[in-house]
């Protein structure tokens, strides 16, 4: 046991506090030495404070500092002495007070760290994760997490106040079709059986609202099997919330309160409400896409209708194949050289589009890139549709109805950052509904497009067997700054039109009764009608702290290869064990990773 507890943390001292005899427990950061006198910065989660062991305050003491090397965990007693106006540290919260030291205790002694643990991440991803306790101890990441936990507390906060009860929901639970790859756990106990990971707690959620828990919340953990990027990890942290005797404006209107009132505790601004609504025709239609920046302008425009009879064939044959023309106008984006222009071409192939069309607005005309290919008063029509002036940029994409809408509005999210658009510090959450019920899957057959329990609007009810995929949903997202922060929906909670449901996705009575019986037996004692959203935590906290990877607001996450360094996770287990749950391993293929 050490002596030396702390009496104060080491971003607690101020000039108010001279004179004082304290005790500080933390670890070296840096160190000083000036001819015998050292001075050492003593860190902890709470800040910094300089310590300075003098050789005629106390010699032995001073020579024992002498042994003191970076990330050394050590408590140091001495008395708080104020700086001189002129040596104050700006900048740093206990910079007008030094710490005279008096007494040491070194707790633990440190290795040489394999990258330096200060404010500058100089080590590569790689090294950062497998040695994620030292990247912990940055102050960075450290106020990433102390900012989780306060978003993750002021949800809790406003959940209460809202008469949600915090339930938990079982996280090995059965294999069941519909959404996400599951990870699979085999059962000791019953051989050739699996459990699989909770890709979320929807079922639970709603058997709660089955079960009378009207009001129901959740800070849970997901797992879900997939392909990872900057924002997507196997495991993920998610706010899920569910309601009984509720519309959709009910759900959105707790998830405004709740969301308000985290952006005022966290960072101290008040978000205007009720949030905005756009359906997702209108978010496809006018920014190609169903989760848009809405913080710029440049809206897509539809000119299919000048393109049908227009002489340039690249219009006309695209909308003669049943395609369309939309296009977009960049005010002042004349000044764009052909290059750039190009590199704009070039992305827009990447993501699947045929190519990009440009003209420019000049001489109260378009001219430029394509003119020569329009007559007079087509590109009257089409500067006049577009609102150009002269020194705008025209860029239009000529493709099939989907792949059109995504190019060119993935080409106007990259513009609004190429450009600047964004106005820096400014939020825009707004609600995405009116989705549609199903999309084509990859052989054509339709699949849920959020997932199956998800209610269908009462006016397309009858389209569900003869037009699926006409048939839109009671669902609604929320986006952020062009990034959706989760999804919801009104759920379905009559047994017949959860099997309606269930058969449109392909699955036969005998598959109905095995992955769901359970739930629609629950159905047949009386499930009121509920709904419910499931939001990202870690996605949340990126974008409050302005981040670019969940990586970065994730305490111990994984590679984009699915790895654990710190661990060197996923590894072998032993025969025994294999035996044990009755499984036999095939050859691993060549590169150690599944094809």
């Amino acid at each position: 046991m050490y002596t030396l507890k702390r009496t104060q943390t080491c971003g607690a001292l101020r000039a108010s506090d001279a004179g004082r005899t304290v005790i500080l427990n933390g670890w070296v950061e840096a160190r000083r030495d000036f001819g015998g006198v050292l001075f050492i910065d003593l860190r902890d989660r709470y800040g910094k404070t300089q310590v300075v062991f003098r050789p005629e305050v106390d010699a032995a003491l001073a020579e024992l500092a002498q042994s003191l090397r970076f990330e050394f965990v050590v408590a140091v007693r001495g008395v708080v002495k104020a700086r001189p106006a002129e040596a104050v540290k700006k900048g740093m919260e206990t910079g007008e007070i030094e710490l005279e030291a008096t007494g040491l205790e070194i707790l633990n002694e440190s290795k040489a760290p394999p990258f330096e643990v200060t404010d500058e991440a100089a080590a590569s991803d790689e090294m950062r994760l497998k040695y994620r306790y030292l990247d912990l101890r940055r102050r960075p990441m450290q106020r990433n997490m102390v900012t989780r936990h306060r978003v993750l507390a002021a949800f809790r906060e406003s959940m209460d106040a809202q008469g949600f009860l915090d339930l938990d929901t079982p996280i090995l639970i059965k294999n069941t079709p519909g959404g996400a790859r599951n990870f699979l756990v085999p059962s000791r106990l019953w051989p050739h059986q699996f459990f699989a990971l909770a890709e979320s707690p929807q079922i639970f959620k709603q058997l709660f609202q089955v079960a009378g828990m009207d009001r129901y919340f959740q800070v849970c953990k997901c797992y879900r099997d997939e392909d990872l990027r900057a924002d997507r990890q196997p495991e993920f942290t998610q706010f899920d919330l569910e309601m009984s005797f509720v519309d959709e404006g009910d759900v959105q209107a707790a998830v405004e309160q709740a969301v308000s009132h985290v952006f005022q505790k966290v960072l101290g601004v008040t978000l205007p409400t009720p949030f905005p609504r756009m359906t997702y025709a209108e978010a496809m239609d006018r920014y190609g896409s169903d989760k848009p920046d809405i913080r710029f302008a440049l809206h897509l425009v539809d000119v299919t209708d000048l393109a049908r009879a227009s002489a340039f064939r690249v219009f006309s044959e695209a909308v003669a194949t049943g395609g369309i023309v939309k296009g977009l106008c960049v005010p002042g984006g004349g000044t764009m050289s052909r290059k750039e222009i190009d590199e704009l071409t070039t992305w827009v192939k990447g993501v699947g589009a045929k190519g990009l069309v440009w003209l420019k607005g000049e001489g109260g005309t378009l001219g430029g890139g394509s003119a020569k290919n329009f007559s007079a008063e087509e590109l009257a029509a089409l500067r006049s549709r577009l609102g150009a002036n002269d020194g705008d940029l025209l860029l239009f994409v000529a493709d099939e109805r989907g792949r059109c809408k995504v190019a060119l509005g993935g080409l106007r999210t990259m513009l609004g950052q190429k450009l600047k658009l964004v106005k820096e510090g400014s939020w825009e959450p707004f609600w995405v509904v009116e989705f549609p019920m199903f999309e084509a899957g990859p052989e054509g057959r339709p699949q849920a497009k959020h997932h199956v329990f998800t209610s269908p609007m009462p006016d397309d009810v009858a389209l569900l067997e003869t037009e699926p995929l006409k048939v839109r949903a009671r669902a609604y997202d929320l986006v952020l700054n062009g990034v959706e922060l989760g999804g919801g929906s009104i759920r379905i909670h009559r047994k017949d039109l959860q099997r309606r449901v269930l058969a449109v996705i392909g699955l036969q009575e005998g598959d109905i009764r095995d992955k769901f019986g359970f739930m629609l037996d629950a159905f047949d004692y009386g499930a009121p009608p509920h709904g419910g959203i499931a939001l990202g935590v870690d996605r949340f906290v990126m974008l409050l702290l302005g981040l670019d990877s969940i990586r970065d607001v994730i305490p111990f996450p994984k590679t984009q290869k699915g790895q654990c360094l710190m661990q060197s996770a996923p590894g072998g287990v032993i025969p025994k064990q294999l035996d044990e749950l009755h499984i036999a391993l095939k050859p691993a293929p060549e590169d150690g990773r599944a094809g």
